[in-house]
């Protein structure tokens, strides 16, 4: 059992699964390596961080999470229409994740939603946008973050 407790600047060992509205499972550690991470260094959004605080080893809780504090509402805006030339040799399929390069350069990922005639329509929000989620946690184990 540990004195610590889950805050800023502590690393957190812990296994979670995370859960659709429906109960479908889109992530798990359970049937993998457990999750070690520094509270507040991005790994995790801020709305699976927030209910962590205050838990110790061997504490475990179910939190809901809602769409603005895990990845988002869904926006029309991440929706856009490209012309089916721009695809060249690849065949986009509904439901296709594909990468594109955002302005800067950077990979972003987006899913082929429509097809018709010339157009491919893609989204580029966060596949969990606009989902309340369910996140299930099993803190192993919460010590201080060494910096490196």
């Amino acid at each position: 059992m540990s004195d610590y407790r889950i805050d800023e600047g502590m690393e957190v060992t812990l296994h979670f699964t995370l859960k659709l509205e429906d109960g479908t499972v889109v992530d798990s550690t359970h049937d993998k390596a457990p999750a070690t991470f520094q509270l507040g260094d991005g790994n995790l959004p801020p709305g699976f961080e927030h209910p962590l605080k205050g838990l110790t080893d061997g504490d475990s809780g179910v939190f809901e999470v809602s769409p603005e504090h895990a990845f988002g509402q869904h926006n029309p805006q991440n929706v856009q229409r490209m012309k089916a030339e721009v695809f060249k040799d690849e065949q986009p399929e509904i439901g296709t994740v594909m990468s594109f390069a955002d302005a800067n350069g950077d990979e972003l990922p987006g899913v082929i939603i429509e097809i018709e005639d010339d157009m491919v329509e893609v989204d580029f929000n966060h596949p969990l946008a606009g989902r309340t989620l369910t996140f299930e946690v099993e803190v192993l184990d919460v010590k201080p973050a060494t910096t490196h």
